[in-house]
């Protein structure tokens, strides 16, 4: 048997491997951002952190049971916040981890109801060998240890952005609060300070792969082989019981003492003055804030007070992969709104691990007309720094950026570094004037791209491929597959659709390299906010 032949067979299981693992209830398929349950009464349109997927089976019994129709829309944390900012009527209730997102971007009061539906701590997962080598097990455990060991090479870990969802930005803002000493609250000046600047700046670089969303961590990390993820102790807890089934290592929980923070899931009703649809959304908050419901969550790993946990769900908080009901939990006190922002921005531009982003841009005549306008206000969006630090999205000097034009050949190539604003203007303007023509063959664009990447010390970096184009492609995907296999590197390949979209392809490239499509005919600002969420 050929060699091309055994790679095809091993493409093909894998992905089928990775359909299953991908895939979620009621056959909805992860990438989707959207779920309905039921079908009559009262309609709510509720905008959810993605770590509520988990509740599906909830929603739907409730849904099963009652006239209501329950439509969940998944969206980072900041980006809730960002709705809730433009005074949006798209949603009826609001549901993301944290009370802050909506505490900063409700500037009209028009949320109300608000109840937390559960708790739970953003913490370290960490293989439990690897937590005991380090000698964390059992052990207290500052943000300066993890930072020590992650300076001696010893740590690499997942999280998601800060600027894209909670569990990330909760920890990013515990890293800055225990860098500084702790403070009563983290202020201004602290952000000014040098040495917490240079420490959360090394801390950061143990980053092994970005999310944009806290439950895609999870699986990506169940996909790939990684030695530690920050995520909510719940996820920690359902990540653990896969990893057992299967007979994998557990990872084992690290609580940071100084440097603590927690989810509290608040359900809030946005009010539009429908008596009706106040009435149905308080119906279906106080079925999960019934006995029942609250014990179910507790064994998905979720706390639904901060006195512990009922005793017949004990078993699932288990004491041997790190975890403890008993102890106090003591979060930092979060800062001023002011004080978030600027730390998010600080994120983005100068203390994250920086990106290498390889930008293939299909101009190939199957583009022509809207697919070729949707790509360069794509990337309009990301290189013009004012639009991008509106979204935050704003560039980091220390960043790589490549564009590589394509059709069915390669027809133009730039590399950008430093990321100046200068030179992604020029970028930009290059960008602008391509017009498309000729044929398509993304392989050859992403195989280029894997060509780049060899000149690298990719550690450095968050390296990913991102593809803009209409999916429709000559070419071979057996070739990338050698391409990528000889580079050696988890190297995702995300791709933004336009056009006439044709998503076969592109979905075969994303479950071989652990990644997604985004759709970028809809919401572009949000597709691109997403992608860039995993890089």
């Amino acid at each position: 048997m050929s060699r091309m032949r055994i790679i095809s067979i091993l493409v093909a299981l894998m992905l089928l491997l990775s359909s299953c693992a991908f895939g979620s209830d009621g056959g909805k398929k992860s990438d989707s951002n959207k779920s309905r349950f039921g079908s009559g009464g009262e309609l709510l349109r509720i905008v959810s952190g993605s770590e509520n997927i988990e509740l599906e089976p909830l929603i739907k019994a409730y849904t099963d049971n009652n006239k209501v129709t329950i439509e969940m829309t998944y969206m980072g944390s900041v980006d809730i916040m960002r709705q809730l900012k433009s005074n949006t009527s798209e949603y009826d209730a609001v549901w993301p981890a944290s009370s802050i997102w909506i505490s900063m971007g409700d500037k009209d009061f028009r949320v109300k109801h608000t109840e937390s539906t559960s708790l739970s701590p953003v913490v370290f997962g960490i293989k439990k060998s690897l937590a005991e080598s380090m000698g964390f097990v059992g052990k207290r455990v500052s943000i300066n240890d993890i930072m020590a060991k992650i300076k001696s090479g010893e740590l690499k870990f997942c999280m998601t952005s800060a600027t894209q969802s909670n569990s990330g930005a909760s920890a990013y803002l515990g890293f800055l609060s225990g860098l500084s000493g702790n403070p009563e609250v983290l202020t201004m000046d602290d952000l000014q300070n040098s040495k917490l600047r240079e420490d959360i700046t090394g801390l950061l670089q143990g980053v092994d792969r970005s999310s944009g969303s806290s439950e895609w961590l999870k699986t990506l990390f169940l996909q790939g082989d990684y030695d530690a993820m920050v995520n909510y102790e719940s996820l920690i807890i359902t990540s653990n019981q896969e990893l057992v089934a299967r007979g994998d290592e557990p990872l084992y929980v690290v609580y940071p003492y100084d440097g603590l923070s927690i989810s509290d899931s608040p359900l809030g009703y946005i009010d539009c003055g429908n008596q009706k649809k106040e009435e149905a959304f308080l119906n279906f908050q106080n079925y999960l804030l019934s006995e029942k419901v609250q014990s179910d969550l507790q064994k998905l790993g979720r706390r639904t007070g901060f006195e512990g946990v009922f005793d017949e769900n004990k078993g699932v908080f288990k004491g041997e992969w790190g975890i403890d009901t008993e102890r106090i939990l003591s979060p930092i006190k979060l800062p001023t709104a002011e004080v978030i922002m600027e730390a998010l921005n600080l994120y983005q531009r100068e203390f994250r691990k920086p990106s290498l982003s390889i930008y293939c841009l299909d101009f190939s005549g199957s583009m022509y007309g809207k697919g070729e306008r949707g790509v360069k206000e794509a990337m309009d969006l990301i290189l013009d720094q004012t639009k991008a630090s509106e979204l935050l999205l704003q560039s980091n000097p220390r960043e790589i950026n490549q564009v590589i034009f394509f059709n069915s050949g390669i027809i133009d190539t730039a590399i950008i570094d430093p990321s100046t604003e200068e030179a992604l203007n020029e970028l930009n303007a290059k960008i602008q004037a391509q017009s498309a023509g000729g044929g398509t063959d993304i392989y050859k664009a992403m195989i280029r791209g894997l060509e780049t990447l060899k000149s690298y010390d990719l550690d450095q970096y968050n390296p990913a491929i991102i593809l803009l184009t209409d999916g429709v492609s000559a070419g071979y995907f057996e070739d990338f597959i050698i391409a990528y296999e000889e580079l050696g590197q988890d190297i995702p390949v995300f791709s933004i659709m336009f056009g006439d979209a044709d998503p076969t392809q592109l979905k075969e490239i994303a479950d071989y390299t652990r990644a997604r499509v985004f759709d970028g005919r809809e919401d572009l600002a949000s597709a691109f906010r997403s992608v860039k969420g995993y890089n």
